[in-house]
């Protein structure tokens, strides 16, 4: 009888830690599904960012009549291999370079599409910023779950990382200076 308790004991605390092992890697999985999620937005925003900021340049060009490159190097952005944090640095110059065009040629205001274009890319900022919002959310849900007891021993065991907010910064490693804009 009392093999029968022991045995009735471990298959109790067995099936208890089968439990807590599912709940935990079902946490695990469902951030980063939802990281996942973010990823494809920032990718859907940044690739129609850069079309909307290669649209505008081609539309001051023609409205100036003039052929000086304001945007020196966007058609070269999409061969080079960089992150979407650097590639939403670069297109963020270009956007201030559009803005600065806006404030040096009154002119471009006037015209009702290129309101329209201005428009679409505030837009499609807005929905960059909520995504990068939404990504960093879920990024700093995996992170704490990978640093706590029981689901840092279910991460290890599938190989689930600490990942990167989206900024690029290493909240682990010891440089203080990785804060420049």
């Amino acid at each position: 009888m009392e093999i029968l308790y022991a045995v009735l004991f471990i298959v109790i605390i067995g099936g208890a830690i089968a439990i807590l092992y599912i709940y935990q890697f079902n946490k695990l999985q469902h951030s980063k599904t939802k990281i996942d999620q973010a990823e494809y937005l920032l990718d859907e925003s940044l690739r129609n960012k850069y079309d909307l900021l290669v649209e505008a340049e081609d539309y001051v060009k023609k409205s100036l009549k003039i052929e000086k490159g304001f945007f020196k190097g966007i058609d070269k952005i999409k061969k080079d291999n960089i992150s979407n944090f650097d590639l939403d640095r670069k297109l963020q110059e270009y956007n201030n370079t559009l803005d600065q065009l806006r404030a040096d040629y009154p002119t471009l205001e006037d015209s009702k599409d290129f309101r329209k274009l201005l428009s679409v890319i505030k837009k499609t900022e807005e929905k960059l910023q909520a995504a990068k919002s939404f990504y960093n959310k879920y990024t700093s849900e995996l992170n704490d779950l990978i640093r706590v007891f029981p689901s840092n021993i279910v991460a290890k065991m599938h190989g689930i990382s600490i990942k990167p907010f989206f900024d690029g910064k290493n909240m682990q490693d010891e440089i203080f200076d990785d804060f420049k804009l």
